[in-house]
């Protein structure tokens, strides 16, 4: 089984894959930025859709092995409303793309994941993204992780969540 963790919107920090032997990756988020739609001359970034399509294609690789996707439920905020319409267009291409390649998902409530892989009681979105951080880095040593982990560790809550043992 492939395990991937999505975390939400376009500014997340990697697609993190899990397999069941316990091998990991981190795939960046193909993304481009065009001229917004409104009145204002402004830009926004959007999810790259044929790239996107293309790296989960890839994750599958020549393997039969099934893939299951953990979408991390996207911020819905009226008092954010642009923060909240780019995690909606985000969360919109990528049901696309999983759908068009019949990949199962489901949503996960971002506290279900923490408190299976962070440690209890964080308060605040810097505890949060620090401790994040600091448990990717320590089960996932060989992996390019900045500013959180939270796209691997989604990955490796799906892992744990479905039983699967790693054998060394």
């Amino acid at each position: 089984m492939i395990y991937i963790g999505l975390d939400n919107g376009i500014t997340n920090n990697g697609i993190g894959v899990v397999r069941s032997d316990g091998t990991a990756s981190l795939h960046k988020l193909p993304v481009k930025n065009e001229l917004s739609y409104t009145k204002e001359a402004k830009h926004i970034n959007r999810i790259d859709y044929p790239a996107f399509r293309q790296l989960l294609i890839d994750i599958r690789g020549a393997t039969d092995e099934p893939l299951l996707v953990g979408l991390e439920r996207p911020m819905v905020n009226p008092l954010r409303f642009a923060a909240t319409m780019s995690a909606i267009r985000a969360l919109e291409a990528t049901l696309i793309a999983l759908e068009d390649l019949g990949i199962p998902y489901l949503y996960i409530d971002s506290k279900e994941w923490q408190k299976t892989m962070l440690p209890a009681g964080l308060k605040g979105v810097d505890a949060l993204k620090a401790a994040s951080l600091t448990v990717g880095k320590r089960l996932f040593p060989t992996l390019p992780l900045k500013k959180d982990a939270d796209g691997i560790l989604m990955a490796e809550h799906l892992r744990r969540k479905n039983n699967v043992t790693v054998s060394n």
